[in-house]
């Protein structure tokens, strides 16, 4: 049985070991707060190439600093591990593995599988699974307890405790950090919701409580569809301005003065990021299980899908307007990472505009600051192991056109300007200049 009052009290004495599984973007931040907050911690990886991180004592994430891979690694209240049998020295296990979509946008469950088919020889009573990936409602209900029940003679709120609570990191972000962004929890019943309240609350701001996980993963969708809707909103008038004349970064920068009414979105070149080009898909497949249409979602997906097309496009207008073609032309693709000043690149709209490009007989290349070398990815193999080159002037006036895709602030905008013969601007890097509009092609 769940010893509720013997839980309470090991999570505020600080003396209640939390595992993390999945050392990435999410889990690796959330690892760091609970060790700051003074928990146990392990942290737990199939990724030997992480675990080896740790050893080295590097960060294998260029916004989080080596101090924090180095301080968790000399600490005798963290281990680093890729044995999953030490699962059984936990109380809480939190898991934070992706969960992305097939080739036919249906959410891809198999890390939460597989993740869960590893630990549960290694279970025990009287802790708490908490899931934190983004996903489909009725996931924590349907895959998580129901795997869980049906391998062990553990129970869900007898002796054993089951709640969803989704990630909101953000990557980069100067202001929010996972200690001050709320957290919302759903259990799997009333003593799963006390408890996992209990221990978020030691660790963040602010908890907020809500009726179970199906509404706690809810909450996670509507969060990144409002954006994925509101973007493709700003992309589709970006280009019906366009056309009209105007420019749709003057309109919004009058429109957010309105101090009611109105919230900012901008355009760019396609959605990037492990949640927003993602996440609406899984609502979709939900819905269809319950022969429900979800058009207006649907659409918001199409238009932001379309965007790397429409940047090409622009692309070659602006290359034609100089009497070239796209067939012969060395473009360089200016930012691989999804949003400014990190190294994530999941997602990224960049892979899908390079790949258009290689498919016109472009010769294709990538500048980023933050990411040296393509890593593998599934989607887009072809560009694992390729490598950025190196910012110089000689290289940058030897293309025929640069695409900005990403504005990192610590790109010399100014040289760049200088440099290039011509640029393709997905992100209104410059502002309007008379001695550069014929070489300035905003996208």
């Amino acid at each position: 049985m769940i010893n509720l009052e013997e839980t309470l009290k090991s999570i505020e004495s600080k003396n209640y070991t939390v595992g993390v599984i999945g050392l990435g973007y999410v889990g690796l931040p959330l690892l760091w707060n609970f060790h700051m907050k003074g928990f146990q911690v392990i942290g737990f990886d199939s990724d030997i190439k992480k675990i080896q991180s740790f050893a080295e004592k590097k960060s294998y994430i260029k916004h989080i600093d080596n101090q924090v891979i180095e301080k968790l690694s000399e600490s005798n209240r963290c281990m680093i591990t890729s044995d999953f049998s030490k699962i059984s020295n936990t109380n809480a296990i939190l898991i934070c593995v992706p969960t992305p979509l097939t080739k036919y946008r249906e959410p891809d469950m198999s890390y939460i599988q597989l993740t869960l088919d590893t630990i549960i020889p290694y279970l025990v009573e009287n802790q708490i699974i908490i899931l934190e990936s983004t996903t489909y409602p009725g996931t924590t209900e349907e895959i998580v307890k129901s795997r869980i029940q049906n391998s062990t003679k553990l129970i869900s709120e007898e002796n054993i405790l089951i709640a969803y609570s989704p990630e909101r990191e953000d990557p980069g972000n100067s202001v929010f950090n996972t200690s001050t962004i709320p957290k919302v929890v759903g259990g799997d019943g009333a003593l799963a919701l006390f408890v996992a309240t209990k221990l978020y609350s030691e660790v963040v701001v602010k908890v907020i409580q809500v009726t179970n996980t199906k509404t706690a993963e809810a909450v996670k969708l509507l969060e990144n569809i409002f954006r994925s809707v509101n973007i493709a909103l700003v992309n589709e008038m970006k280009i019906v301005f366009h056309k009209i004349g105007i420019d749709i970064h003057e309109v919004i920068e009058a429109a957010k003065t309105k101090p009611f009414g109105f919230m900012p979105f901008y355009p760019g070149p396609g959605l990037g990021g492990h949640c927003i080009p993602i996440d609406p898909f899984y609502l979709t497949w939900k819905a269809r299980e319950f022969e429900v249409n979800t058009k207006f979602i649907e659409l918001a997906g199409e238009i932001n899908t379309n965007m790397p097309q429409y940047v090409v496009n622009r692309t070659i207008e602006a290359l034609n307007s100089v009497g070239k073609s796209l067939s012969t032309s060395r473009i360089l693709c200016l930012g691989l990472a999804y949003k400014s000043d990190i190294d994530d690149m999941r997602e990224s709209p960049a892979f899908k505009i390079m790949d258009i490009l290689v498919l016109l007989q472009s010769i294709v290349e990538y500048y980023d600051p933050f990411i040296s070398e393509i890593s593998a990815t599934r989607e887009h193999s072809n560009w694992n192991g390729k490598q950025s080159i190196q910012w110089s002037k000689e290289l940058i006036e030897s293309f025929d056109c640069i695409i900005i895709i990403t504005k990192h602030t610590n790109i010399d905008y100014n040289s760049l300007l200088l440099w290039a013969k011509l640029i393709v601007d997905t992100r209104n890097s410059f502002i309007n200049d008379d001695r550069f509009d014929q070489k300035i092609w905003k996208a």
